[in-house]
């Protein structure tokens, strides 16, 4: 029964990691589809998170049967509560993929405005978190883990950078808001 078990675990691991590799190449390729100006990739990336939106549905389902049929105690029960958040997370993040595709669709009709210089740097930071927060749960590695924490604040003080840059260009731009 334990080596079933385990056989389970190790499944959820790679449902888990393969998710994860498709949200990855999702970021990727929004940043694509975005700088580029590249429609058809755009549009992949809206079509693949109906993927991602089916695996999170599996992997759901996966952990709530580990967790009815063998009650998992200490590490395995951490092991798949954090498996059902990762999950959720992942999903999040190919939705705002897709968001991000989306919103490139609209803009890509007009004419660029301004280069794209901190985004790209924001979503290559971004696209290694995932890789190494993926990295931090397969280990259990919680100093990596930590570390993928504290480097969140770097995301975000580059978004709220692009963003006072972006305030700043249409107070001195207005024709350019539409």
């Amino acid at each position: 029964m334990k080596r079933h078990f385990d056989d389970e675990l190790a499944d959820l691991r790679q449902g888990i990691l393969r998710m994860g590799a498709l949200v990855e190449g999702q970021i990727r390729q929004a940043l694509t589809a975005l700088v580029d100006r590249d429609d058809l990739v755009a549009r992949q990336v809206i079509q693949n998170d109906r993927q991602v939106n089916t695996m999170d549905v599996v992997i759901d389902e996966q952990c709530l049967e580990l967790l009815a049929l063998h009650q998992p105690a200490a590490k395995d029960l951490r092991f798949v509560t954090t498996a059902m958040k990762i999950s959720t997370e992942l999903e999040r993040m190919s939705d705002l993929a897709e968001n991000i595709c989306e919103r490139a669709l609209e803009l890509h009709v007009e004419p660029q405005l301004k280069p794209y210089i901190d985004i790209p740097r924001m979503a290559e930071h971004a696209i290694k978190m995932v890789g190494q927060a993926l990295d931090a749960f397969v280990r259990g590695d919680s100093v990596l883990a930590r570390r993928v924490l504290t480097e969140d604040d770097y995301v975000d003080e580059l978004n709220e950078q692009i963003f006072r840059e972006l305030l700043s260009f249409m107070m001195e731009n207005p024709q350019t808001i539409s």
